[in-house]
């Protein structure tokens, strides 16, 4: 969604954006490029092979970016507050990270069951799946995949692999659909699940959480917060973040009481009311994108 991006945010010569996920850094290049000459980027992505290929891709804008490897939870410690005049955060997986194998995000290669962004540190997906318990991984599925027939799964999972402990993703994801089969379902049942599994193994609801935080730190009044979910958990973070903040009261113990509201000063206000989907241009070129939603906040 490039095009997108780059009339949310309005790149302009002389601003300063940040990248919180460089992926193949097709929008960072859109947005240095709208800049020229002279707007800076700040970029990160937790995935030692996209920074790598981002300082590739950018080389043209030398002496115009600084990307580093970490979470986007952490802009906030490195790029200077109040100095931005727009942030993006994609929360997508690149096609590269899908495309390659021994990554293990897609159910379609065969490959070691891993899903790490940053493969350096952490737990893998083979270990949680063979070591969580099945209350635990139907919590997982449900909560952050909205697999209806959750417990199910993980309980014929946690039988399952006491036999034979699951290693690779076409092993699980065969598994899952002797499960729950496809029946002419245009998704393939493993989907939601491999979802939720990526979601627990990279902490990306904690991290959107921190980072939407961040975010509006590094804002400039005016500064616009773009941001690109792509399932309803995290759509919904990014919603409700949004609202609370654009309110002009805030409410005691959570609970939206009229009697209970304090008026406070709105941080935010929201430049669409609704997602924007992706046009059709968008989708035939990457089908990947249907269900892509881009929320847009300004900083007042």
């Amino acid at each position: 969604m490039v095009a997108e991006v780059l009339q949310a945010l309005g790149p302009k010569p002389g601003g300063r954006y940040a990248d919180g996920t460089l992926g193949a850094a097709g929008d960072a290049f859109a947005i240095l490029e709208a800049s020229s000459p002279d707007g800076w980027l700040y970029g990160c992505d937790r995935d030692a092979e996209a920074v790598e290929r981002a300082r590739r891709r950018l080389a043209p804008f030398a002496g115009r970016f600084e990307i580093r490897q970490g979470n986007f939870a952490n802009l906030a410690d490195w790029v200077p507050p109040g100095s931005c005049d727009g942030v993006l955060l994609d929360l997508g997986l690149s096609l590269e990270q899908l495309q390659s194998a021994e990554r293990g995000f897609s159910f379609q290669k065969e490959g070691p069951l891993d899903m790490r962004m940053d493969r350096q540190h952490g737990r893998t997906a083979a270990e949680l799946v063979n070591t969580a318990s099945a209350e635990e991984l139907a919590k997982i599925f449900w909560e952050l995949g909205g697999e209806r027939d959750s417990r199910r799964l993980a309980r014929m999972l946690v039988k399952a692999r006491e036999e034979q402990p699951f290693e690779t993703t076409k092993g699980l994801a065969d598994f899952i659909e002797r499960c729950s089969p496809r029946r002419g379902r245009r998704i393939h049942p493993a989907t939601k699940p491999f979802q939720a599994l990526r979601v627990v193994i990279n902490d990306e609801i904690v991290s959107l959480q921190a980072g939407l935080e961040g975010a509006l730190k590094l804002l400039k009044p005016g500064g616009r917060l773009a941001v690109i979910s792509f399932h309803s958990v995290e759509d919904r973070i990014v919603k409700n973040f949004g609202r609370a903040r654009a309110q002009d009261y805030t409410s005691r113990g959570g609970l939206d009481v009229p009697e209970w509201r304090q008026p406070r000063a709105p941080e935010l206000k929201l430049v669409t009311r609704k997602a924007i989907k992706p046009g059709a241009a968008e989708l035939e070129s990457n089908p990947a994108s249907r269900s892509a939603q881009l929320r847009v906040m300004e900083k007042l």
